[in-house]
Formats: C-alpha cells, structure tokens, sequence
C-alpha cells in the first residue's frame, strides 16, 4: 500500500481535494482515512481555553496511538475499525465502520504530517496553503451548514484556537511537504492522480510477479 497525507488547515479544502483526486483514479484501488474520525472522546483539560472550551486544533487533542497502530495496519494490508467521531456531541459514537485497506490511501487531516513516525509511513506529503480568510469562510459555512453550530461560537473558536493553532503547530508542517497546494486545486488533483496511477501500475506488476513466481513454484 502507498499512503499519500493531505495536511492543511481547518476549511483548507482538504476533503474537497482527496475527491477530486480519487475522481481521476478507479475507486477500487483507493481508500480515504479522515484524521477527524481520531478525536479523543474527551479533550485534555490541560490545553482548555480561557472560557474553559476544548481546544480541538491542538496536537494533543487526537489520538495518536490509535491513529498510528491502524496506519501501520493498512499499511500491511489489514483491515481496520475506524471509530465514528459525532461534531454535535462532540464524542466519539459506540459503533465503528469497517475500512479494508486497497493499494492506495488518501489520509487527510489537519495533522497528517505531523507526527514523524507517520510522516515515515507516507510516500507523499500533500500541503493545501490556503488563505486565512477563505479558510475561516469555509469553516464557518460548514459548521453551521453541517455540524449545528451558531455564527458566534465558531468566530469565537476561531479566534481562541483555530487561528492562533494554525500558526503555532499547521502551519510549520509546509516543511515536510513534497508538494504544496494553492487554492486552484483541479491541476494538482491531476498531477497528484497520475502519480498514484503510477504507484498502482507498479503494485499490479508486483502482484503479477508474485503469482507467477508462486505457481512456477507450486507445479514444480
């Protein structure tokens, strides 16, 4: 398996991104992992904000050695029980759902790239360097959209944590990156998918070498 990371800020567009590039590649080979969906069920209280709120956009607000252990799973061709992260409740959910691990994955999330033991794991390292303010307008048309949350506590969290997160621990990731992404993501959508065309096209030759080798060695 070949594992390409999407980091980025909070409304960079990272989702966005990973489906325009799976639009271009068949969808049998490749799998998309939500950094999201490794929320820890309950926030350090450590790294709580003055009003006393969570601090979602901290490193420490995930959890890594879950995060780790299923990457290196894929990685090695197991399945894995992704956990259900609920953004209303702010919990993770008793379920889990079941993701099979196919020749390539897309792993998307504001910390992707991180962590350096998975930074290790990743054959590319994707960076969307999105505008603050296109960024905070995104966030918040989803949030309220999507996740039920008022006008006034997400320019709140913006201002309290996702802003000052951004500078301290996102935006210092662009230095790992093999390949930094503006806002016109259509082009490197398309760059991107042909090198992950390639990485599928070298793991079928791969595969056809092994059964070949597997049968010469069984009739004989």
């Amino acid at each position: 398996m070949n594992i390409i990371g999407i980091a980025g800020g909070s409304g960079s567009g990272k989702t966005t991104f990973a489906k325009k590039v799976i639009s271009h590649v068949d969808e049998q080979m490749i799998n998309i992992l939500h950094m999201d969906s490794y929320y820890l069920p309950e926030q350090p209280e450590i790294h709580f904000t003055k009003s006393g709120k969570p601090n979602f956009d901290h490193p420490e607000a995930f959890d890594w050695e879950l995060l780790r252990n299923h990457l290196t799973a894929l990685r090695s061709g197991e399945s894995i029980e992704v956990p259900i992260y609920n953004f209303q409740t702010s919990d993770r959910e008793k379920g889990t759902h079941t993701l099979s691990a196919k020749p390539i994955l897309l792993f998307e999330g504001i910390f992707t790239l991180f962590d350096p033991v998975i930074r290790e794991l990743l054959d590319i390292k994707t960076f969307l360097h999105v505008e603050a303010d296109i960024r905070f307008t995104r966030r918040l048309n989803r949030d309220v959209g999507e996740r039920g949350r008022s006008l006034d506590s997400v320019t709140n969290q913006y201002y309290e944590t996702v802003r000052p997160m951004y500078e301290k621990f996102l935006s210092p990731q662009k230095q790992y990156a093999d390949f930094v992404v503006g806002e016109e993501t259509d082009v490197a959508a398309t760059i991107l998918s042909a090198r992950i065309k390639e990485y599928i096209s070298e793991s079928n030759t791969y595969q056809n070498v092994i059964s070949s080798v597997n049968q010469y060695e069984y009739h004989n």
